[in-house]
Protein backbone atom coordinates (compact mmCIF):
# COMPACT_ATOMS: atom_id res chain seq x y z
CA UNK A 1 0.00 0.00 0.00
CA UNK A 2 1.27 3.33 -0.81
CA UNK A 3 1.83 6.43 1.83
CA UNK A 4 0.21 8.67 -0.74
CA UNK A 5 -3.24 9.75 -1.36
CA UNK A 6 -4.98 10.35 -4.71
CA UNK A 7 -3.75 13.41 -4.70
CA UNK A 8 0.17 12.61 -3.93
CA UNK A 9 -0.08 13.97 -0.54
CA UNK A 10 1.33 11.72 1.88
CA UNK A 11 -1.31 9.62 3.96
CA UNK A 12 -1.43 10.97 8.18
CA UNK A 13 -1.19 7.84 10.40
CA UNK A 14 0.15 4.12 10.79
CA UNK A 15 -0.48 1.80 7.81
CA UNK A 16 -2.55 -1.35 8.74
CA UNK A 17 -3.09 -4.76 7.04
CA UNK A 18 -5.61 -4.19 4.55
CA UNK A 19 -5.69 -2.90 1.85
CA UNK A 20 -6.58 0.94 0.36
CA UNK A 21 -10.35 1.74 0.17
CA UNK A 22 -11.24 -1.43 1.67
CA UNK A 23 -11.71 -0.37 5.35
CA UNK A 24 -13.88 -1.22 6.86
CA UNK A 25 -15.26 -3.76 5.18
CA UNK A 26 -18.38 -4.35 3.31
CA UNK A 27 -18.91 -7.90 4.87
CA UNK A 28 -20.04 -8.69 8.52
CA UNK A 29 -17.99 -11.46 9.00
CA UNK A 30 -14.91 -9.64 7.30
CA UNK A 31 -15.93 -6.49 9.62
CA UNK A 32 -15.76 -8.64 12.82
CA UNK A 33 -12.27 -10.13 11.63
CA UNK A 34 -10.97 -6.49 11.80
CA UNK A 35 -12.72 -5.36 14.61
CA UNK A 36 -11.13 -8.30 16.36
CA UNK A 37 -7.70 -7.80 15.17
CA UNK A 38 -8.08 -3.95 16.32
CA UNK A 39 -9.33 -4.57 19.90
CA UNK A 40 -6.51 -6.73 20.21
CA UNK A 41 -4.37 -3.69 19.51
CA UNK A 42 -6.61 -1.79 21.84
CA UNK A 43 -6.00 -4.48 24.51
CA UNK A 44 -2.17 -4.74 24.16
CA UNK A 45 -2.30 -0.88 24.93
CA UNK A 46 -4.71 -1.18 27.99
CA UNK A 47 -2.02 -3.42 29.75
CA UNK A 48 0.44 -1.35 29.36
CA UNK A 49 -1.59 1.19 32.00
CA UNK A 50 -1.17 -1.66 34.37
CA UNK A 51 2.35 -0.40 35.35
CA UNK A 52 1.19 3.04 36.41
CA UNK A 53 -1.85 1.89 38.40
CA UNK A 54 -4.15 3.42 35.94
CA UNK A 55 -7.42 1.00 34.92
CA UNK A 56 -6.63 -1.28 31.86
CA UNK A 57 -8.40 0.71 29.14
CA UNK A 58 -6.56 1.23 25.64
CA UNK A 59 -8.27 2.96 22.74
CA UNK A 60 -7.10 3.66 19.55
CA UNK A 61 -8.77 6.00 16.40
CA UNK A 62 -8.33 4.33 13.05
CA UNK A 63 -9.19 6.79 9.74
CA UNK A 64 -11.71 6.32 7.26
CA UNK A 65 -8.77 5.07 5.03
CA UNK A 66 -7.95 2.62 7.28
CA UNK A 67 -4.68 4.07 9.02
CA UNK A 68 -4.45 4.07 12.47
CA UNK A 69 -4.24 7.60 14.00
CA UNK A 70 -4.05 7.85 17.72
CA UNK A 71 -3.40 5.45 20.65
CA UNK A 72 -3.83 5.70 24.27
CA UNK A 73 -4.58 4.33 27.63
CA UNK A 74 -5.54 5.78 30.63
CA UNK A 75 -3.42 7.76 32.54
CA UNK A 76 -4.60 9.49 35.10
CA UNK A 77 -2.73 8.12 37.59
CA UNK A 78 0.46 8.83 35.51
CA UNK A 79 -0.69 12.05 34.84
CA UNK A 80 -2.23 13.12 37.67
CA UNK A 81 -4.46 14.65 34.74
CA UNK A 82 -8.49 13.65 35.38
CA UNK A 83 -9.03 13.89 31.67
CA UNK A 84 -6.44 11.51 30.74
CA UNK A 85 -8.55 8.66 29.42
CA UNK A 86 -7.63 6.64 26.60
CA UNK A 87 -10.20 7.53 24.64
CA UNK A 88 -9.38 11.25 25.02
CA UNK A 89 -5.68 10.70 24.40
CA UNK A 90 -6.18 8.51 21.30
CA UNK A 91 -8.71 11.47 19.81
CA UNK A 92 -6.08 13.97 20.36
CA UNK A 93 -3.11 11.98 18.87
CA UNK A 94 -5.53 11.62 16.10
CA UNK A 95 -6.21 15.20 15.41
CA UNK A 96 -2.93 15.83 15.88
CA UNK A 97 -2.14 13.57 12.93
CA UNK A 98 -4.96 14.82 10.86
CA UNK A 99 -4.34 18.18 11.23
CA UNK A 100 -7.47 19.06 12.71
CA UNK A 101 -9.89 18.88 15.28
CA UNK A 102 -13.14 17.05 13.05
CA UNK A 103 -12.40 13.20 12.67
CA UNK A 104 -15.04 12.59 10.19
CA UNK A 105 -15.20 9.00 9.45
CA UNK A 106 -12.82 7.85 12.30
CA UNK A 107 -13.49 4.64 14.20
CA UNK A 108 -12.85 4.31 17.97
CA UNK A 109 -11.80 1.22 19.27
CA UNK A 110 -11.87 0.86 23.13
CA UNK A 111 -11.73 -1.72 25.11
CA UNK A 112 -14.51 -0.36 27.36
CA UNK A 113 -17.70 1.61 27.14
CA UNK A 114 -16.58 5.15 27.11
CA UNK A 115 -17.86 7.47 29.99
CA UNK A 116 -19.98 10.45 29.63
CA UNK A 117 -16.78 13.13 29.17
CA UNK A 118 -15.75 10.29 26.49
CA UNK A 119 -18.88 10.17 24.76
CA UNK A 120 -19.19 13.55 24.88
CA UNK A 121 -15.93 13.78 23.23
CA UNK A 122 -16.66 11.39 20.41
CA UNK A 123 -19.84 13.42 19.34
CA UNK A 124 -17.51 16.80 19.46
CA UNK A 125 -14.92 15.55 17.23
CA UNK A 126 -18.03 13.55 14.85
CA UNK A 127 -16.54 10.11 15.19
CA UNK A 128 -18.51 8.13 12.63
CA UNK A 129 -17.94 4.62 14.44
CA UNK A 130 -17.83 3.27 17.88
CA UNK A 131 -16.22 0.05 18.40
CA UNK A 132 -16.38 -1.18 22.38
CA UNK A 133 -15.14 -4.13 23.89
CA UNK A 134 -16.94 -4.23 27.82
CA UNK A 135 -20.28 -2.59 28.59
CA UNK A 136 -19.98 -0.68 31.88
CA UNK A 137 -23.12 -0.93 33.56
CA UNK A 138 -22.17 1.54 36.36
CA UNK A 139 -20.61 4.92 33.94
CA UNK A 140 -21.58 3.70 30.60
CA UNK A 141 -22.58 6.48 28.05
CA UNK A 142 -22.65 4.69 25.17
CA UNK A 143 -25.73 2.38 25.96
CA UNK A 144 -25.83 1.04 29.11
CA UNK A 145 -26.74 3.72 31.84
CA UNK A 146 -26.81 6.73 29.29
CA UNK A 147 -26.81 6.72 25.48
CA UNK A 148 -24.87 10.21 24.73
CA UNK A 149 -22.97 9.01 21.34
CA UNK A 150 -26.81 7.99 19.48
CA UNK A 151 -28.88 11.05 21.73
CA UNK A 152 -31.27 12.28 18.84
CA UNK A 153 -30.80 16.10 20.53
CA UNK A 154 -26.96 15.87 20.24
CA UNK A 155 -25.14 17.68 16.71
CA UNK A 156 -24.11 14.01 15.71
CA UNK A 157 -25.09 10.35 16.12
CA UNK A 158 -22.15 7.81 16.40
CA UNK A 159 -22.69 4.19 15.58
CA UNK A 160 -22.09 1.50 17.83
CA UNK A 161 -20.48 -1.82 17.56
CA UNK A 162 -20.65 -3.81 21.54
CA UNK A 163 -19.03 -6.24 22.52
CA UNK A 164 -16.26 -7.25 20.58
CA UNK A 165 -13.81 -9.42 22.54
CA UNK A 166 -16.15 -8.39 25.60
CA UNK A 167 -14.48 -11.75 27.39
CA UNK A 168 -11.00 -10.29 27.12
CA UNK A 169 -12.13 -6.85 28.05
CA UNK A 170 -13.59 -7.44 31.12
CA UNK A 171 -11.40 -10.21 32.31
CA UNK A 172 -8.64 -7.46 32.04
CA UNK A 173 -10.57 -5.26 34.31
CA UNK A 174 -11.74 -7.85 37.05
CA UNK A 175 -8.31 -9.02 37.63
CA UNK A 176 -7.34 -5.21 38.14
CA UNK A 177 -10.06 -4.78 40.38
CA UNK A 178 -9.72 -7.40 42.45
CA UNK A 179 -6.98 -6.96 44.68
CA UNK A 180 -8.38 -3.38 45.47
CA UNK A 181 -11.99 -5.24 46.26
CA UNK A 182 -9.86 -7.65 48.38
CA UNK A 183 -8.64 -4.12 50.19
CA UNK A 184 -12.04 -2.64 51.38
Amino acid sequence: MSDDDAGGVRAAGLALPWAQGTFPPAGLSERRVVWDALMGMALHEASHAIASGDVPVGALVVGPDGRLLGLGRNRREETGDPTAHAEVLALRQAAMSRGQWRLDGCTLVVTLEPCAMCAGALVAARVRRLVLGAWDPKAGASGSVWDLVRDQRANHAVEVVGGVREQECADLLRAFFEPHRERT
